[in-house]
């Protein structure tokens, strides 16, 4: 039985922020915000109640439990990321083969928390419409672009091979663009020195959107370069390797390198101040929505949310529904799968899109069961939409909604295996005999989606269409 982590809010949010509060940390993102996410409460916050009887809970229980799960869980990408940034500053610092797995072990553990955050998106909240100011605005204004956009125009931060490549790797003579004489590294009349500042300035340049410039994937391209791996034949999968950037790309002994090409000591040194400025950037803006979903805040969105309720509960389950359907099985997957394109695929450098797909279908378990497990291995339990369906007498409801969440787990669990023992998502998607494992994956979550919709339906609360993310017919 699960413990309710919302019947008693004054405990959790004691217990969460005594281990939050400290000083401004070394990139700019003050008080509890700041240091949210290194510990948090122990698990005893709620009465547990007698082995095999139904948890009585309310709307109310469950919509603080789910944003108390997102306090948690964006503070624990905000500590991944600071942690990812020291990494990084070793790194640059020393480059060599060491210390560069170092730095791709951090970004690959960085991604683990904010994968499972993707389900608090579509639902205008911080993540979606945060406004500099601190308000929420409208879907669309929030800082996720800046943390997570992709695909990667990656012609634009850094150098790239012309042609060969499978998919739009964006704006590919970058010099046509004005203010850009070949990309922003090699750039340096039009950028002498490399800033968060340039890095945000030239977002989006030219009006192309795949003009990513910062954010998790960009700090991913210049971690491992694209993925140049080709089909090897037509009968036979392309290699299952990820970018192969190499440690020189960083050297500081005058063995610089731009990929094969020999390059000034200079470029290693820009490269390794565009790492760090995008992780400060990454670190902030992640700082920004802690705050927002900080249980000690005033005025700010947590408060309101937990004032919400049928609203509140409305658009969990709209967050649910939008993310599964348009953005993971439509954009993220049937794209992928129907073009054949690892440029198309969501961490396309570092062929780590079985965990982005596991994560996000993870972070819809988790709101459904009011359960997330931080990167210290505790586990917040509290209530969850399948408590609710059973209190409120839809249990044939919740039985459905939990089979159809847990074929949507073992499907993208053999994706994740699959690639785990190598066969990485671009080699399943394309065809052949791990090609049904996607499509299999996608099947779930379309089903998955249908199921959401009836409890939406028997919860009777008000959602925007759920299918409107994608164009795919999935």
């Amino acid at each position: 039985m699960k413990q309710l982590i919302n019947t008693i809010a004054v405990i959790f949010v004691a217990a969460l922020l005594a281990g939050c509060e400290g000083d401004d940390g070394d990139n700019g993102t003050a008080g509890a915000a700041g240091a949210a996410g290194a510990t948090g409460p122990t698990g005893a916050v709620g009465a547990q109640g007698p082995v095999g009887q139904t948890q009585q809970v309310t709307r109310t229980d469950v919509v603080v439990t789910n944003a108390n799960i997102a306090f948690a869980a964006y503070g624990d990408s905000l500590t991944s990321a600071r942690s990812l940034r020291t990494t990084l500053q070793t790194f640059v610092t020393t480059p060599t083969a060491a210390s560069f797995a170092l730095a791709k072990q951090a970004w690959l553990d960085s991604r683990e928390p904010y994968g499972q955050t993707e389900v608090y998106r579509f639902r205008v909240g911080p993540i979606d419409a945060l406004l500099p100011d601190g308000t929420i605005g409208e879907e669309g204004d929030g800082p996720e672009g800046v943390i997570n956009a992709w695909p990667l125009g990656e012609a634009l931060i850094d150098y790239v091979a012309l042609g060969g490549i499978d998919g739009d790797a964006g704006p590919e003579v970058p010099a046509s663009v004005a203010g850009i004489n070949g990309n922003i590294i090699a750039d340096t009349t039009s950028f002498p020195t490399i800033t968060g500042a340039v890095i945000t300035a030239n977002a989006e340049l030219g009006g192309d959107e795949r003009n990513v410039s910062g954010g998790y994937h960009a700090i991913e391209f210049l971690l491992w370069g694209q993925d140049l791996n080709a089909d090897l034949s037509s009968s036979a999968p392309r290699d299952a390797t990820p970018g192969q950037r190499p440690v020189t790309d960083y050297a500081l002994d005058g063995t610089c390198t731009s990929g094969t090409n020999p390059a000034a000591t200079s470029i290693c040194q820009r490269r390794g101040a565009y790492l760090l400025a995008a992780a400060d950037l990454l670190i902030t803006d992640l700082g920004r929505v802690v705050d927002a979903w900080n249980p000690n805040g005033t005025d700010n969105h947590y408060s309101a949310f937990i004032a919400g309720g049928d609203t509140s509960l409305a658009v969990i389950l709209e967050g649910m529904g939008r993310l599964g359907f348009g953005e993971l099985a439509g954009e993220r997957m049937n794209i992928s799968l129907l073009t054949n394109s690892q440029e198309d695929e969501h961490s396309c450098f570092s062929d780590n899109t079985h965990r982005d797909i596991f994560l996000n279908a993870k972070g819809i378990e988790n709101a459904f069961r009011g359960e997330y497990t931080r990167t210290s291995g505790e586990v917040l339990s509290g209530a969850g939409i399948d408590d609710l369906l059973n209190t409120e007498a839809l249990t044939d409801v919740s039985t459905n909604m939990r089979a159809a969440i847990e074929a949507t787990m073992t499907s993208v669990g053999v994706i994740d295996q699959e690639a785990k023992t190598g066969t990485p998502f671009d080699n399943l998607i394309q065809v052949g005999p791990n090609e049904p494992n996607v499509k299999a994956a996608i099947s779930a979550l379309s089903n998955q989606t249908t199921v959401i919709e009836t409890v939406i339906a028997g919860l009777n609360v008000t959602v925007g269409d759920i299918r409107q993310d994608t164009e795919e017919n999935i």
